[in-house]
């Protein structure tokens, strides 16, 4: 269990110590994917969708950025952090899916992957809320982590 960073030596639930950690220029890219079903895609007109609540890619980038700054207050350990910048894109792929990336960065000695992480997931539920009237088969398929930079080591999927 001495893996694990969220458990003390009593294999109890503990918030990591970064008090003595060095601050860095920390930046981490999250990506969700959305499958929308072909009743949602015909919405799509030049690079949006436009419902009765207003735009859906405007409307998920916005709680994408919200949703990032909370991450603190909604994952029991992670440190409230001020972030530096939040960055969430929207785009089709190839296979005709939503391809939602929130890139995050701080200058701290805390990482900020799971603020990366909140936003492309929240983004992609916005979408799935302001389509569901379309159809609820939407799909949200995959969030994960893209990259990241600064603290112990970097990381990048391919």
């Amino acid at each position: 269990m001495s893996d694990f960073t969220h458990l003390n030596d009593e294999g109890q639930a503990a918030m990591v110590d970064v008090g003595a950690k060095q601050v860095t220029h920390r930046t981490a890219t999250a990506r969700s994917i959305v499958v929308l079903p072909p009743e949602v895609l015909e919405k799509l007109t030049g690079d949006d969708i436009q419902t009765k609540k207003g735009s859906v890619f405007q409307t998920a980038i916005i709680a994408g950025i919200m949703a990032a700054k909370k991450t603190g207050e909604l994952i029991p350990l992670c440190h409230p952090i001020g972030m530096d910048n939040c960055q969430v894109t929207i785009q089709l792929n190839e296979q005709q899916e939503l391809v939602i990336d929130c890139t995050a960065s701080i200058t701290a000695k805390t990482g900020i992957e799971m603020e990366a992480l909140v936003g492309a997931s929240v983004a992609a539920l916005t979408v799935y809320d302001m389509c569901k009237a379309l159809s609820h088969d939407i799909v949200i398929k995959d969030t994960r982590l893209m990259a990241k930079t600064g603290g112990k080591r970097d990381f990048r999927r391919e």
